[in-house]
């Protein structure tokens, strides 16, 4: 799992084509019958009875718990506000990518969805635009990165739901004691995590590939270099030679934890004490917090050197509506009930049951949950230094990039060298995928 998807699967225009044409009717019961064993009711039957409409919406499993009787909750409120449309909640286990990206290529898939855009999804008319939702005052209310990971050629497609970041975080005890200070640089951060790495612990902890996944985006970020900008692959650069001959050296310093119980994602090996700094996700801050209290700093990844910037990555779900659904403009008035205009559902859904950071500015400043000092720093890095990865930003792209630098971290092998291949290939997918977009 990588910081540019953690876990959703993208495909080229020509893989969504060939898939459209080739779903089987196997396939499509195997989705539906998936589909139909979680189906939640989100009204009453008198209600349900009585409506005019009945909008099918899909979430993924959430791990959080609470967060499935929420949804049913939402629903039951907007029917009783609107009792001529109805919503259908069904939740989805298992593998939502690929049950979402079969689901969108028939005529029976949901009318509204969550998923992170990508370009394939617009060019084989999957989505629908949803500039009208978006008034000169709502648009100022979300991070202009959070808007353009949603749009393709100008038009958005989806309304962020819930934002994610990352926080490199340290133990503030163990650092005083060490003599050690928030690293600012990767230079700082290598030597803090030499000083702190003992017999019983390890300074630092990015991942059991030792942040090959983590830190693949972050590192470049961190330096100042980007993979795609206006349908152009950039990051064949020093820059990015110098990020990731910098985490090669980092992986080569023996500081690092590998081979912890579980990976980044999860605060477990920093809870346990088997790392002095951890690189995770806000998402797991309770848990920290709870195991820790305030003997806890946070940060966002430090400046490759003098040259380079703090990084974050600024992640999270998006809904859309089904450019196949028989009601779009229902589809839509909810998508703006539920996550343009209910404030009180927004913050609810993003705190209330995991740790997110509310996409519309206004409701993440109203947030008491993040005001306390680490969430309230994450927050403010995500808005400052958040980067994301565009539509056009396709899974084979990151394969190409990950085998390369993999192959620079662990095989050690030369970085400009293995860079120039990966951007290379990631130019062919990227001028295969814009053809079907003109």
């Amino acid at each position: 799992m990588t910081v540019s998807n953690m876990g959703m699967e993208m495909r080229s225009s020509k893989d969504a084509r060939a898939e459209a044409g080739s779903v089987s009717r196997r396939d499509f019961l195997k989705v539906a019958t998936v589909a139909a064993g979680v189906v939640l009711s989100g009204c009453g039957r008198r209600n349900s009875a009585n409506a005019r409409v009945t909008l099918t919406q899909w979430y993924h499993q959430y791990g959080e718990e609470g967060t499935q009787p929420a949804v049913l909750r939402y629903a039951r409120e907007y029917t009783r506000l609107h009792p001529d449309i109805a919503v259908q909640v069904v939740w989805v286990p298992g593998d939502y990518a690929t049950k979402i990206n079969t689901a969108l290529l028939t005529s029976g898939g949901p009318d509204v969805f969550e998923k992170q855009l990508t370009v394939p999804m617009v060019s084989a008319g999957q989505v629908v635009p949803l500039d009208d939702l978006f008034s000169p005052e709502v648009r100022k209310d979300f991070l202009p990165e959070d808007l353009a990971a949603n749009s393709v050629d100008g038009k958005i497609y989806g309304v962020k739901m819930v934002g994610d970041t990352g926080v490199l975080y340290y133990r503030k005890s163990l650092l005083q004691k060490a003599g050690v200070s928030p690293p600012r640089t990767f230079d700082e951060l290598i030597a803090a995590a030499k000083t702190l790495t003992t017999r019983e612990r390890k300074g630092l902890f990015v991942g059991n590939d030792g942040g090959v996944g983590a830190l693949i985006n972050l590192a470049p970020w961190s330096a100042g270099s980007d993979f795609l900008v206006n349908d152009q692959i950039v990051f064949d650069n020093p820059r990015t030679v110098a990020a990731y001959e910098k985490l090669r050296e980092l992986n080569d310093s023996g500081t690092l934890l590998i081979g912890a119980p579980t990976d980044w994602w999860d605060p477990s090996a920093f809870t346990q004490g088997l790392c002095a700094m951890q690189w995770g996700g806000l998402w797991a801050y309770p848990a920290i917090r709870k195991a820790l209290g305030d003997d806890v700093g946070g940060m966002a990844w430090p400046a490759l050197d003098s040259r380079g910037k703090p990084a974050t990555f600024a992640g999270g779900w998006s809904q859309m509506v089904n450019a196949q659904s028989r009601h779009i403009e229902e589809a839509k008035r909810f998508v703006r009930w539920l996550w343009l205009e209910n404030e009180k559902i927004q913050q609810d859904w993003n705190l209330s049951y995991g740790f997110h950071v509310p996409p519309r500015l206004s409701v993440a400043r109203s947030a008491a949950p993040l005001d306390s000092p680490v969430p309230a720093l994450a927050v403010k890095n995500l808005q400052q230094h958040g980067h994301f990865l565009p539509p056009a930003w396709s899974s084979s792209m990151g394969t190409a990039l990950g085998d390369a630098v993999s192959n620079i971290v662990k095989q050690g092998r030369p970085a400009a060298a293995e860079v120039s291949v990966a951007a290379k290939k990631c130019e062919r997918e990227l001028q295969r995928l814009l053809r079907y977009r003109q």
